[in-house]
């Protein structure tokens, strides 16, 4: 076999591969202004943890944000807005990284 023959297997499966494996994994902070108990960030962190492509999720209830690590090709800031305003929460962007 001639080395470009070997070369389709792998070449096959680059190319079956999913299209998340060109995604790139985005941070975002959100600004949830309504928070008014310390439970709030658990109800918000579940949503948000919810969504596809989250990775981490981090909420604090002192700075009324969420900071969110999550991949781009699976969800959107939108995306996340739409988690914490379907559990009372709605939510603003801060900033992105």
């Amino acid at each position: 076999m001639t080395k470009s023959l070997l070369a389709l297997p792998l070449l096959a499966t680059l190319l079956a591969a999913p299209h998340c494996a060109f995604a790139k994994q985005q941070t975002v902070s959100l600004n949830v202004p309504t928070m008014d108990c310390a439970t709030c960030p658990i109800t918000i962190k579940a949503a948000l943890s919810k969504v596809p492509g989250v990775a981490k999720v981090k909420v604090s209830y002192e700075k009324r944000e969420a900071v969110i690590v999550y991949d781009d090709a699976q969800t959107t800031v939108a995306g996340l807005k739409k988690a914490t305003e379907d559990v009372g929460y709605p939510a603003m962007l801060k900033m992105s990284r």
